[in-house]
């Protein structure tokens, strides 16, 4: 017999939200985690606000927007606010009651700006890993380095001369770039200055973008350390070496660092061997670097190492496809910075919850 749709008869309903989300649904478990971030940063919050004055979007609830953000593909912060005038989980999140105002979509952009000025972002994926430590879940001695590129919000049409531009909002005009050279030195973008030109490889096509370098503990995969900074400038290898460094400093004991080919160079292998760290890298054909040799390549914890740093990659496709930073939302290294850190902290959050309810036999790799 077949079902007739009857007519809704009432908008008003009881309704528990917390039965509404699955009890093994690893979303309660990074709900209680990002719990105990805040509880940490309950100091770093009351020094960012006055003591008088309105009360504005509490900081515990624009960071757990973020995280939302990058579980369940938010796109915009505009986004954000609208789904989040019906979603009940992500109401659930935030300790929002359904009854209670939601967020303004320019007021919650605003409200962003103070945890941008005092680098909230940096705290909070510390934090995060913190925790990781504490559970065991983080090796203290082996790690893998690798970049990426992230695209920047700005088109190439907006790359032009820097003596002659016309500025953004110009109009989208088309124009004939066949025969023109473009370079960082004479031109530059007029949406996003600080976007550099670079492509990823030979036969690759050049885009404006942004890299983004990060660290990756070899026990589980999560990543220890993530930074954007501009594509021109410092290479992979010099900023892998400054992460190491500052690893270092936050009590880890860096004892092997695996990488790709594009880290087998004299720089990178004789920094990591003045720290007597075994630097597990990629060798290139025919190329000979003083300080990696057979003695290194053929040692179980290198083959382990080269096995293992390829994870790496899984926490950039997580963080392109599911956390949207395939392209940056936001104009700016520093403002891609907070955006990245966000994201990576939420791929902690997600496999740290997976490992609270079925943690797995920890086994050290590298070693």
């Amino acid at each position: 017999m077949r079902g007739r749709k009857a007519a809704q008869t009432s908008f008003i309903s009881l309704v528990n939200v917390e039965d509404r989300i699955p009890k093994g649904h690893p979303i309660r478990e990074v709900k209680r985690m990002i719990g105990e971030v805040f509880r940490r940063l309950d100091a770093e919050f009351e020094d960012l606000y006055a003591q008088n004055g309105r009360a504005s979007i509490p900081p515990e609830r624009l960071l757990g927007a973020k995280v939302l953000m990058a579980l369940y593909t938010v796109r915009s912060d505009r986004a954000f606010c609208e789904r989040l005038k019906y979603d009940l989980l992500f109401q659930w999140f935030l300790d929002l009651n359904p009854d209670e105002e939601t967020f303004d979509a320019s007021t919650f952009s605003k409200n962003q700006e103070r945890l941008l000025k005092h680098c909230v972002s940096d705290l909070f994926f510390a934090a995060v890993v913190e925790i990781a430590r504490e559970k065991r879940w983080v090796s203290n001695e082996h790690f893998s380095a690798d970049g990426t590129l992230i695209e920047a919000w700005a088109s190439m049409k907006s790359f032009q001369p820097k003596d002659d531009q016309q500025g953004p909002g110009s109009g989208n005009g088309w124009k004939d770039f066949h025969g023109e050279k473009r370079s960082n030195k004479t031109h530059q973008s007029t949406t996003d200055p600080e976007a550099k030109l670079l492509k990823k490889g030979k036969g690759r096509e050049a885009k404006l973008c942004f890299g983004a370098h990060a660290m990756m503990e070899n026990r589980h995969g999560l990543c220890v350390h993530i930074a954007a900074h501009p594509s021109v400038g410092k290479t992979e290898p010099e900023m892998a070496l400054e992460q190491v460094k500052d690893l270092q400093e936050r009590g880890f004991i860096v004892k092997t660092v695996g990488a790709d080919k594009g880290y087998h160079t004299d720089a990178f292998v004789r920094g990591c061997r003045e720290q007597e760290i075994k630097p597990h890298v990629a060798q290139q054909k025919g190329r000979k670097v003083k300080g990696l040799d057979g003695r290194t390549s053929r040692s179980k914890g290198y083959v382990t190492s080269q096995v293992i740093r390829r994870r790496i990659e899984e926490l950039f496709g997580w963080m392109k496809t599911i956390g949207g930073m395939r392209k940056s939302r936001y104009r700016g290294v520093e403002r891609t910075h907070m955006a990245v850190q966000f994201c990576a902290a939420a791929s902690n959050l997600l496999r740290m919850a997976k490992l609270a309810v079925n943690s797995p036999p920890t086994a050290e790799a590298g070693a």
